[in-house]
């Protein structure tokens, strides 16, 4: 019974002869028919009129009823019998059978079943739902209210008791405070935090923790790495030469802006159009780097206004997916097949970009003169000096040579004193004269067509846009509270990124090849929630991590795992892997090497050499930052398109040649190899090695429950303590037979043993730390 009534949910119809004399449910436009002809039909016949077979679209509704170049109707509301649509899809002749047969999506029984019934029921069409603006809902009935904590649990257990399952029972406290720690900070809880927060006695001691790692400056790290996805953030330029791009001041910024709690919409316009505001902060300038990540070719033989023309599709295509969710760059060289853009919208949106002053330049120009971190005081001081000496230079053009000629070394020396503190980061700069922009007719850059105005998509435009369109215009757009899209996507982001799934699971995509939502009216409370609070992310976020939902333990029953094995209704707390960022800089700090320096140029960690060369001469080799700089955190690593950081993209982590919107996470035997033996993670295991012995106490079982704590923020069981146990006698014997074996171990690469260090003790307690820092639940958050 319980599982019957689960997949009536979800929207599967079961046949038997117990239901044969159910009444049968009413066919839902946006649910059982949509889709359907998003996959079978809209290719052919849906918004694009250059590809549209037989005149015909059904993708709406009067047209339809029209039908095609035959003139007979493809649908006739209450008789099934006179549609041509379904005659088309019923008959066996090849020559008349839809979907034709060598596109090889024959319809099945079922999917004839329900356009039949769909079609007796009167065919009513609906606006998809991403495109109508998010509307409030009545929170649900539920009988378990005691169990909810807001209203998002209340929409949660409302599906869950509509199919007879049962929330699962909250989280042990140690549990719940790593896995928070974690997706908060991107860190795992220290040992004093745990023992403030199992030791606190306090009602409210959660929402105080969750207070406090919102404002944690490791906060901002942690958000700022998808936003790096997001932005196709990169510290060089990209194609097969590759050089460096000193953009890393754009990556601070986020860091910073989310460490502020920016409002959203701020965020938004500052990224997109800072420049465009009135009397523009240094700080705004930076912020549109974002849209500076797009890649350079200025190889010899290149078209530089072929490259300038990707990056501006580039623009186009990340706008539209970061803030809308839009599959807008199917529009590139034709009308959308699925979604209703125009090839025509496409390049108005391409007009607004085009108006940028970069070119395909090697040097990145406009840029923006920045200090170095920790740098700003000094920065400011010379840079006063420096305007005011270049100012007293268009005053003394008719000087004396030997007057100027002494204010010209002046100038070269403050010149000189400011380059070991500055940087130039790209920025966005608008034309003082537009370009005119054409359709480029299929996609081609030089294949000019009617020339367009800089404007936006119909389907989405519930507010007309004042004055002129730019940039700044299109931002507001995209942050105008009447636009259906914005909200939802943001929440949408914030969802999957704790739960490891979208309330969307398209995450990329809200049109209608896009996945439904599990919980409509959730993500439309979310997302008026998220506006009302003046789009306020670290209470969001609070919200979400407060929750019920979230509180939850992860543990699953067979029952469960056959019923809802992707967790879909909820019924119990994330289990996720960790992001490949979040490994290795959890493996460092447990370890106790991680450096917490902020800002900055990027690092280069250890990583293997390859002997590889770009296509000029350039190698793609790095040698490993001195000092702290190896064993920063992961966002500060460099980044470099054609050679990533090899340990990150096995854990999944994109190249950032193009925005990125979720991360698909894979299981490999390469990640173990990873683990185990790149340098880094067994530098760290040495580091937990030292600090058990340290500071894990005199025995044996002491140690291990010290480290246990550290890893995985609970004392080991005794199962798993005899196993360790043995793992470390086992270890400790057969290096005090092989003493430079183990000096090896004890000290390559973290470097010399310790005084008072017994290497044998060390080489065995390091091959514990590897093995515990390889744990499944290591390695995930639960």
């Amino acid at each position: 019974m319980l599982r019957c009534s689960l997949l009536l949910l979800v929207g599967v119809t079961l046949t038997s002869p117990a239901l044969a004399d159910v009444k049968p449910r009413k066919v839902d436009f946006t649910r059982d028919i949509r889709p359907l002809l998003a996959d079978r039909c809209l290719q052919c016949h849906g918004p694009d009129e250059q590809t549209r077979k037989g005149r015909l679209r059904l993708d709406q509704r009067e047209a339809a009823l029209v039908g095609g170049r035959s003139k007979r109707p493809a649908i006739v509301p209450g008789a099934p019998d006179k549609s041509e649509l379904l005659a088309r899809v019923r008959t066996h002749e090849a020559t008349e059978v839809m979907p034709p047969p060598k596109v090889n999506k024959p319809l099945s029984d079922r999917d004839i079943e329900l356009l039949t019934r769909w079609i007796e029921q009167g065919a009513e069409y609906a606006q998809h739902w991403a495109y109508v603006p998010p509307r409030p809902a009545p929170l649900p009935q539920v009988q378990q209210l005691a169990w909810t904590r807001s209203p998002i649990d209340v929409f949660i257990l409302a599906r869950l008791e509509q199919a007879r399952l049962k929330p699962a029972a909250e989280a042990d406290r140690a549990t719940l405070l790593r896995r928070v720690s974690l997706d908060l900070t991107g860190l795992p809880p220290t040992l004093h935090e745990a023992e403030r927060f199992l030791n606190d006695p306090s009602p409210d001691a959660y929402e105080r923790l969750v207070d406090r790692l919102l404002a944690s400056p490791a906060f901002g790290e942690r958000w700022a790495v998808p936003w790096l996805d997001l932005a196709r953030y990169a510290d060089s330029q990209g194609y097969a030469n590759d050089p460096d791009r000193s953009i890393w001041p754009w990556r601070d910024w986020v860091i910073r802006a989310l460490n502020a709690n920016l409002p959203y919409d701020q965020f938004t316009l500052e990224q997109l159009a800072g420049d465009l505001l009135p009397n523009p902060t240094r700080e705004q300038l930076i912020a549109t780097g974002f849209h500076r990540n797009t890649m350079t070719n200025t190889e010899g033989g290149t078209n530089p206004e072929e490259f300038r023309s990707a990056a501006i599709v580039d623009r186009v295509n990340t706008t539209m997916a970061v803030w809308l969710a839009s599959t807008f760059a199917c529009a590139q060289c034709h009308s959308h097949k699925y979604d209703p853009f125009s090839q025509k919208e496409y390049y108005q949106i391409y007009a607004i970009f085009n108006n940028c002053e970069d070119a395909n330049r090697l040097d990145d120009a406009p840029t923006l003169r920045v200090p170095l971190p920790r740098q700003e005081q000094r920065f400011a001081e010379l840079d006063v000096e420096l305007l005011r000496k270049l100012q007293e230079r268009g005053k003394l053009s008719a000087a004396p040579l030997s007057v100027r000629e002494k204010l010209d070394r002046e100038i070269a020396a403050l010149q000189r004193k400011l380059k070991p503190i500055e940087a130039t980061t790209p920025i966005l700069k608008e034309l003082s004269k537009p370009r005119s922009t054409h359709i480029h007719v299929r996609g081609e850059f030089e294949n000019k067509g009617e020339q367009v105005t800089p404007g936006l998509p119909a389907a989405l435009t519930h507010v007309a846009p004042a004055g002129p369109i730019n940039r700044l215009t299109l931002a507001r757009w995209i942050v105008d509270p009447k636009n259906p899209l914005t909200a939802r996507v943001a929440v949408n982001r914030l969802w999957e990124e704790l739960f490891g799934v979208g309330l969307v699971e398209t995450s990329e995509d809200f049109g209608t090849q896009g996945d439904l939502p599990s919980h409509p009216e959730l993500l439309d409370w979310l997302a008026l929630e998220y506006q009302r609070s003046g789009w306020n992310t670290k209470r969001m976020l609070r919200l979400l991590v407060t929750s019920a939902t979230y509180r939850q333990n992860s543990q699953v029953s067979d029952e469960l795992a056959q019923l809802d094995p992707n967790n879909r209704l909820l019924a119990r707390g994330p289990r996720v892997r960790l992001s490949a960022e979040m490994v290795r800089d959890q493996a460092l700090a447990i370890s106790g090497l991680l450096s917490r320096k902020m800002f900055g140029p990027p690092v280069q960690p250890p990583r293997p050499l390859f002997a590889l060369a770009a296509a000029f001469g350039s190698t793609t080799d790095w040698t490993a930052s001195p000092g702290e700089d190896r064993l920063r955190r992961g966002l500060y690593t460099r980044v470099r398109r054609n050679a990533p950081y090899p340990s990150f993209t096995t854990f999944d982590a994109p190249e950032r040649t193009f925005c990125n919107i979720r991360r698909l996470r894979t299981n490999t035997p390469l990640q173990a190899l990873v683990t185990l033996n790149d340098p880094v993670f067994f530098e760290a295991a040495q580091g937990l090695a030292r600090r058990i012995v340290a500071e894990g106490g005199p025995t044996t079982r002491q140690r291990l429950d010290f480290a246990l704590r550290l890893c995985l923020t609970r004392s080991p069981t005794e199962a798993e303590a005899k196993r360790l146990e043995q793992l470390y006698e086992a270890a400790r014997q057969r290096f005090a037979s092989q003493p430079a074996h183990a000096e090896s171990i004890a000290t390559q690469p973290l470097g010399p043993i310790p005084a008072g260090m017994d290497a044998v003790e060390l080489a065995a307690w390091t091959i514990v730390s590897n093995t515990i820092l390889n744990l499944d639940e290591t390695i995930a958050r639960r």
